[in-house]
Formats: C-alpha cells, sequence, structure tokens
C-alpha cells in the first residue's frame, strides 16, 4: 500500500516518541522529582497530539488528548505518580501504537472501542472519583473536536475533578470512541518486532558523516577517471606503469575509507531495542509478582542495523526467561538472605571484532541435576547418558525443542518454544550463545555477534584446488608442520590430534569433509614423507578449538558476502559466498557447521579434556612464551604479553640513521635492534653487525623476521631474530642463571633449555642514542 511522504515521516517519528515515552514512563515511576523527565514525556506525547491533528486523524488525536490531561495534571502535581496511573498511561501509549500501526497497514483509523481507557483516564485524572458513564456523550456518535487543542486550551481542561464531566467531554475536548454498530476490529500488535514496520526504513545519519562519504565518492570519481584515461591511452611506458600503480594505491585507499563511511553509516547504538526493556522488565515482572530492578551498561555499542533488528527477539526472549524463571519472588529471597528486589543487568561491548551481549540475573541459577531429570522424564535423553553428563552438557539441553522445566503452561513459559528458537536466530547470524549458572547465584547468558554480515574480514585458503574463506571471528592461529614435527600427529580415541603447547587439539581434513578426496593422513601417520608440510588453521567453535587440515593458506582479505541459492542452503558447512579478485567464486565456510558434522562424540571430547587436566598439573601457574631462534642456533623466548606484533621485512626496506637500522612502520620511525649483535659471538659477526647493522647487499635471505615490542608512550621497538619457533604455554618448574648480560633467567621450555630474554636491558642498552629520539617522538 502507498503511503503518503506527511504520513509516513508522521508515523516514524511518531513510533520513536512512542520508544522514548515507554522508558521515561518507567524511570519516572521509579522517581517522579525529575521535571526534566516529565516535561519530555510531554511534549512528545504533545507532539503526536499535534501533528495527529494536522492530518485529521481525530481519534488518534483524542487518545493522545487524554493522556496529555493527565500529564498535565502530574506536572502541576495537582495528583502524585503511582503505579496505577503508570499501568493507564502505559496502556494510552498502547493505544497510540495500535492506531498508528493501523494507520500504516490499512491506511485507516483503528476501530477499536476506547471508552474504558477513556474512563479510567478520567478518573484518574480526578483524583480518583469514578465518572458516571451518562456523562459520556452518546455511544452511537463519535464526538470530534472542533480544532486542535492549543497549549493554552489544554490548561484550561485540567480542571477540578468537579468540572470534569461539563467540560472535558461536553466541550469536546476528548474523542469518544464508540459506536454500538461498528465492530471492535483489533489490530494486531507487533509487540516482537515480526512485522517490518515503516519505522525500520530509516535511520538518523549524522550529517557530518553524510558530508565525510560525499568527500569520498568525489575522491573515488576522480580515481575512475584517472583509470579511465589511462586505459584510453594506448602508449605502455614506464611512466604509465608507475601511474598505474600510484592511481591504484589511491583507489585502494579511497574504497577502504568510504567502506568504513557507508558501514557507520548503518551502524546503530544497541540502546534502540535496549530502549524497550524497561517496560517489559516492569510488566512481566508485575505479573509474576516480583521485584526486579534493571541496569544496563554499554547502550552506546554499535552493530549493524540488521543485527539490530534479528537479536531484538532473541533478547527479549531471554530478558523474559530470566524474570519467569530466574529471579525469586521477593518473600523466597528474603527467606534465602537475598534482597528483596531481583537484580537483571543487561551488558554489551566490543571484543575482538564482535558485540558481546550479557543477560545476568541473580536468581535461583539453574540446577543441572533437575535438568537431566527432565530430560529423561521427556524422552529426550537415557538415563545411562544423563549419568555420563557433565553439567555444561546438562545446561545445553535447554536449548533443544520441545524442553522446559515449568511445572505449569501459562503465557510465558512452559510450552518448551522458545530458547531452541533463540540458538537458531543467534546461529542465523553467524553468532553464537553460551549459558552460565551457578545453583543459588544466579544465571547469565552471553551472546557473541559479529559487528556486520555485509563485509567481513576472513582468511583465503585453498583446497583441492578451490579456495575457500574462513571468518576471521572463528579465527585462533595458523600452523606449519614439517619434517619432524608431523609425527607428533598421534590418534587419540579415533581422533586425529596434534598436542599444541600442551593441549590435545583434535584435526578435521577439509578435503575429507567437503569429499573432495579421501583424507591425506591415516592410522599410519608415520609413514607419511617428512619433506610433505601440513598447513593447520585453528579454529573456535562454541569455545572448543580445531585444527582444519587445508592444502595452503594464501592471505587474508576483506569480503562482500553473498547468500547461497535456496538450492544450496542446506549444506551446514556453508554460510555464503563471495565474488573474489580474479572474478572466481569463493565458499565462506561455515564453522559451526563443519564442527557439527564432524560427530565427535561426547566420550572423545571427554578424553581430550581430561587429558589436558591431567597434562596441566604444576605447582606454577602457566606462562605464555613466544619462543624463536636467536644465533648460534640458540633457543630463545620472550614473554608473550609483550609482544605487540610479528612481522616479516624485506632488507631493502631498512635504513641507515646515523649507527642505527630503522623501518618505517605504521606511521612510525621503528629502530631495529639485531639479537645476533647483542648475544653472537664477535669474531664470528661481520663488522657491520657488531654495530646493529646487516649487509643488506647479501640477497640469500631477503626476509627479516621482527618481535615488535612496546616501550614507553606507544612507541615501538623492532627485535630482529633468525626465525619464530612456537607460542608456548606452560609452567616454569625449572630455572637456571643466566649466562650472559641481557638473558634474564634460562628454563626448561618443551624440554628443551631456553633462554628468556630481558628485553627492557636488551633496548636500553644496544639503542644507539635512539631513546633521544623516542623521547621527542612523545
Amino acid at each position: 500500500m502507498e503511503i503518503d511522504e506527511d504520513v509516513k515521516e508522521f508515523l516514524i517519528e511518531g513510533y520513536e516518541y512512542l520508544n522514548q515515552i515507554e522508558g521515561d514512563l518507567v524511570a519516572l515511576e521509579k522517581n517522579d522529582s525529575d521535571p526534566e523527565v516529565m516535561n519530555r514525556i510531554y511534549r512528545n506525547l504533545h507532539t503526536i497530539k499535534g501533528n495527529s491533528g494536522f492530518l485529521g486523524v481525530e481519534k488518534l488525536e483524542a487518545v493522545a488528548h487524554a493522556g496529555e490531561n493527565l500529564l498535565s495534571r502530574l506536572r502541576d502535581r495537582t495528583i502524585v505518580m503511582t503505579p496505577d496511573i503508570t499501568s493507564a498511561l502505559l496502556e494510552t501509549i498502547d493505544a497510540v501504537r495500535e492506531q498508528l500501526e493501523a494507520l500504516e497497514t490499512t491506511g485507516k483509523e483503528s476501530l477499536v472501542d476506547r471508552t474504558p481507557l477513556m474512563m479510567r483516564l478520567a478518573k484518574l485524572q480526578s483524583s480518583g472519583e469514578e465518572l458516571d458513564a451518562s456523562a459520556i456523550a452518546p455511544q452511537d456518535s463519535i464526538v470530534i473536536p472542533e480544532s486542535v487543542p492549543t497549549p493554552q486550551e489544554k490548561q484550561d481542561a485540567t480542571v477540578d475533578s468537579s468540572s470534569v464531566d461539563s467540560t472535558l467531554f461536553a466541550r469536546g475536548k476528548m474523542a469518544i470512541l464508540t459506536n454500538p454498530n461498528i465492530p471492535n476490529e483489533q489490530i494486531p500488535v507487533d509487540t516482537e518486532g515480526e512485522r517490518f514496520k515503516i519505522a525500520d526504513t530509516a535511520i538518523r545519519v549524522d550529517v557530518g558523516l553524510l558530508d565525510k562519504v560525499m568527500n569520498l565518492v568525489g575522491e573515488l570519481v576522480l580515481c575512475r577517471n584517472q583509470i579511465l584515461e589511462f586505459v584510453n591511452t594506448q602508449t605502455a611506458n614506464h611512466q604509465n606503469g608507475d601511474t598505474l600503480k600510484s592511481v591504484s594505491s589511491r583507489l585502494n585507499l579511497v574504497t577502504s575509507e568510504l567502506q568504513q563511511e557507508v558501514m557507520k553509516t548503518r551502524m546503530q547504538p544497541i540502546r534502540t531495542i535496549w530502549n524497550k526493556f524497561p517496560r517489559v522488565v516492569r510488566d512481566t515482572a508485575f505479573s509474576l509478582g516480583k521485584q526486579v530492578h534493571l541496569e544496563m551498561e554499554g547502550e552506546e555499542t554499535e552493530l549493524d542495523k540488521t543485527l539490530i533488528e534479528a537479536i531484538a527477539n532473541p533478547l527479549t526472549h531471554l530478558v523474559r526467561n530470566s524474570l519467569d524463571h530466574g529471579i525469586e519472588t521477593s518473600e523466597v529471597r528474603t527467606a534465602k538472605g537475598k534482597p528483596a528486589i531481583g537484580r537483571l543487568f543487561l551488558r554489551a561491548y566490543h571484543e575482538s571484532g564482535q558485540v558481546n551481549i550479557e543477560i545476568s540475573d541473580d536468581g535461583g541459577g539453574i540446577d543441572p541435576e533437575r535438568i537431566k531429570i527432565k530430560a529423561v522424564q521427556n524422552g529426550i535423553i537415557s538415563a545411562l547418558e544423563a549419568s555420563q553428563m557433565s553439567d555444561r552438557e546438562a545446561l545445553n539441553l535447554i536449548f533443544l525443542p520441545s524442553f522446559s522445566t515449568a511445572e505449569k503452561v501459562t503465557n510465558l513459559s512452559g510450552r518448551g518454544v522458545g530458547m531452541d528458537v533463540v540458538l537458531k536466530n543467534i546461529e542465523k547470524i553467524s553468532g553464537t550463545i553460551d549459558v552460565y549458572s551457578r545453583v543459588g547465584k544466579g544465571t547469565t547468558f552471553k551472546l557473541k555477534v559479529p559487528l556486520t554480515l555485509a563485509i567481513i574480514p576472513t582468511l583465503i585458503i585453498t583446497t583441492g584446488g578451490d579456495r575457500y574463506a574462513i571468518p576471521q571471528v572463528n579465527l585462533l592461529e595458523l600452523l606449519r608442520l614439517e619434517g619432524e614435527q608431523i609425527k607428533r600427529i598421534e590418534m587419540f580415541h579415533g581422533t586425529p590430534v596434534y598436542r599444541l603447547r600442551g593441549r590435545l587439539l583434535p584435526l578435521v581434513y577439509l578435503n575429507t569433509e567437503l569429499n573432495i578426496e579421501p583424507p591425506k593422513l591415516t592410522p599410519k601417520i608415520f609413514q607419511m614423507p617428512l619433506d610433505d608440510g601440513l598447513n593447520i588453521v585453528v579454529v573456535q567453535a562454541n569455545d572448543k578449538p580445531f585444527g582444519l587440515v587445508v592444502d595452503a593458506i594464501n592471505d587474508t582479505q576483506e569480503i562482500v558476502v553473498k547468500p547461497l541459492g535456496k538450492q544450496l542452503k542446506y549444506l551446514s558447512c556453508f554460510a555464503g559466498a563471495t565474488i573474489m579478485g580474479d572474478g572466481k567464486v569463493a565458499l565462506i565456510l561455515d564453522i559451526h557447521g563443519i564442527a557439527q558434522k564432524t560427530h565427535w562424540s561426547e566420550a572423545q571430547e571427554k578424553a581430550i579434556l581430561a587429558d589436558q587436566n591431567n597434562d596441566k598439573k604444576s605447582s606454577e601457574p602457566p606462562q605464555q612464551l613466544l619462543v624463536f631462534q636467536g644465533p648460534d642456533c640458540r633457543r630463545m623466548a620472550i614473554h608473550l604479553s609483550q609482544v605487540s606484533r610479528l612481522e616479516e621485512f624485506p632488507r631493502h626496506l631498512l635504513e641507515r640513521v646515523g649507527k642505527q637500522d630503522m623501518v618505517q612502520y605504521r606511521n612510525q620511525i621503528m629502530p631495529v635492534i639485531y639479537l645476533s649483535a647483542v648475544f653472537g659471538n664477535d669474531d664470528d659477526l661481520p663488522n657491520s653487525s657488531k654495530n646493529g647493522l646487516v649487509d643488506r647487499s647479501d640477497s640469500a635471505n631477503d626476509q627479516l623476521s621482527l618481535i615488535v615490542v612496546s616501550v614507553e608512550s606507544g612507541q615501538q621497538v623492532a627485535l630482529a631474530c633468525d626465525r619464530i619457533i612456537d607460542i608456548v604455554e606452560q609452567a616454569i618448574d625449572i630455572k637456571g642463571a643466566a649466562t650472559q648480560a641481557g638473558i634474564a633467567y634460562c628454563a626448561v621450555i618443551q624440554d628443551r633449555v631456553t633462554e628468556i630474554i630481558d628485553v627492557d636491558s636488551v633496548i636500553s642498552n644496544n639503542l644507539f642514542g635512539v631513546q633521544q629520539m623516542l623521547a621527542s617522538a612523545r
């Protein structure tokens, strides 16, 4: 249905005002001494009333005017805020919303009889005196105000209770929407956001952001014109080649900036869906006879508008679930020694390129044993499976269809429909959900969702001659096994595993899972040629890491996500597709789908977990270390907390400044310290190396491995080593004395004696006066 532009703008603003009024009313009920909140509610409702009168939406105007009259009495302190008044005003907001929805869907006003609401508002306005129904206008007519009430008329309407009948109704200030010949036609209220409203078609964008986007579009047009001019020029000389490289770099930069700014226009704070939760918590707690205090943190956390819409329903269900199943009544809480008022805490924050959302309560928690008993009674699992199940596995049973612990069916719970839908909806947007609970203490649901689904960073890999993309949100690290390292792969309970830093890592061969070719490795692992390397992508699904064995690891790349056709949607191992730079299609791997497809048994997972627990018994806490090869093939390490990044630089990019080599790195001039010069044998080093420099004419090994460490004020220094060996996490039980200056101590790491570097000492003694340069850069 085509909607007039004025009506469309009225609907968009109306929905926005109603959302704000709802939250303010709940806040005002708790603290009615804030005049700013009261005035904001009054202004918003008055604006809705005035706009509806301008458009001739008379019934909506009358409902809004009735609520405005009650608000006027509250604002003038003639009456005080009570739960009854709050409920009546919230019901008024619902009635206005229904009128807006009817106008949006049918183009006409709702024909719902509002007489009971009008009488209730008038009664509350008259300080509790019940109004006689005969004082209301005849029921076979609809009283229409002659004009839109002005602010002065509104003041005149706030009279004492004795003049309510004659003034409020007889003068036509309030339209009574009754007619016995008109059916009570209910317009469905889309409280769960299942229907796509007109309000969802518009978002507010800062003008300054649009100016940035427009400027970048202008730059993009200039780059396009330069490329077109170059293509149209038939001369292919060296100058044109350099020009193309320059223009291409500029085009890449502008496109990246434009992409970021356009994505910002789609980003919205999560408060757009959190604003309704104070009303949801109030109404739900009231219906359950509970007292609940809602706290929210991180309301400014932003994510894509499409994801905002996708998580609205799951979050609402989780909030209601916490109120219904989690938080106890005041009597029960007092008996347990808890505060009578329960606490519901919502938190949102960014972490590792994802949005984390937590819904926590301080209720009774979830009893895993009760979950098991209920699951056995419902025939979901057997008694034997229940006895072997861990507490975490038992908690995850709540996400199964038709599972519910409620003793009786209510309008909120008991039908076993909800948590399974929550899980499916979160997984649809490549998110995860975990539940943590302590009996008697409370429960926390933790959701992780991506920032956006339009453009995502990925790792491009090759398997079976085809390229695939792995989302970086699932990526932990990359491994390359060569020579004797391959022999460390073993079969554990029928599953190939690799012992990575003392922990067993299950391996999945992508060729096998995609039915491309037979697996490269069989139980006869040690018969494999040692010169064949093995590439492992360590990924994580549902907090369970595993290694994905692939043929080759190509590069990282940001890709545009394209949905799969309906013929391919049933394939659980693919999440979508993208078009690469050469025009070919690459499929995006669904790590969660691959993890489910492997069908690891619970016995296998428990055996791996038990092995890890046994392996970590130590009197000392584990430490994370970066192990590398130093001069003279010495095995050295540095604490991982001191490492910013690992880089490889071509030697020709090094620049000599005085007695120090430098490299331009991330808008900084970064000094380079050669560990071969610091710890090497002077007799075996070239003269230049003794001064911390290298002979860049030696092209035998053009790549230089650098360990980037941070010093004060964000400045960075690079430590050049021979090669990176591994990242190790283990307890250091055996320590030895330092062997020379710059070494903190020696330790046994992975059964090898390793020298732990004193980074501060190495930097302070080998920068050749660069400290002054670093200080001036601050």
